[in-house]
């Protein structure tokens, strides 16, 4: 009965994280796209993170849509950051393919600058979800958080690539397993990495 209970939990678990991966999809395209994707995808970190906290989360549409509604300008600002800032990398890289020779030595400023971009947009999610702070705030402690935290970074791309993995050999679970489980992932490897950071602050504070 206890191995049933067990894998009861866990079918449930499942099927309320490909619930929220619809969701997630549903109100990105409902949003048309690009102005549905950050709002949505904040909406699900909301969930997950109350989920992880053991939080009970009763109605998941109706705290998904009030989530949504309530962070739509907001996280929509910095999206058009995000999407900015990528665009403009992107671009960069285009032009040093183009001018290479000239130009070698601005290949580790634009990897640098693009690996700190990819660190604040995975970590910006679960700081986001978790604590209110101003515009660049939000970036700065993403960052910071994602350059200390190199083990859980490894965790996070190691998941990834297995899901892409996954996909490439079972592209049906694209609708229910995708966004939903990479924000499970990221937000316990940043809870973990914060809960690390904090002990380590309380360690060094009590002079030990």
């Amino acid at each position: 009965m206890d191995g049933w209970e067990k894998f009861n939990r866990y079918a449930i678990w499942m099927v309320k994280v490909a619930y929220i991966n619809l969701l997630w999809i549903f109100f990105t395209i409902a949003g048309l796209g690009l102005f549905g994707l950050f709002p949505s995808t904040g909406a699900m970190f909301t969930i997950v993170q109350k989920w992880l906290r053991k939080e009970p989360v009763e109605k998941i549409f109706q705290t998904f849509w009030q989530t949504y509604k309530k962070e739509f300008v907001s996280l929509n600002k910095f999206g058009l950051f995000f999407i900015l800032i990528g665009y403009v990398l992107v671009y960069d890289f285009l032009f040093l393919q183009m001018n290479g020779a000239k130009l070698q030595w601005f290949y580790p400023v634009i990897g640098f600058i693009a690996v700190s971009y990819l660190l604040v947009l995975v970590y910006f999610f679960p700081v986001y979800t978790q604590f209110e702070m101003k515009f660049f705030q939000y970036l700065k402690q993403s960052f910071l958080l994602g350059a200390g935290s190199f083990l859980e970074t490894i965790l996070i791309v190691t998941a990834f690539m297995l899901l892409t993995i996954i996909i490439r050999f079972v592209p049906g679970i694209i609708p229910l397993f995708t966004g939903s489980v990479m924000a499970v992932v990221i937000t316990y490897c940043s809870n973990r990495a914060l809960h690390r950071i904090k002990g380590q602050r309380k360690i060094i504070n009590t002079g030990l």
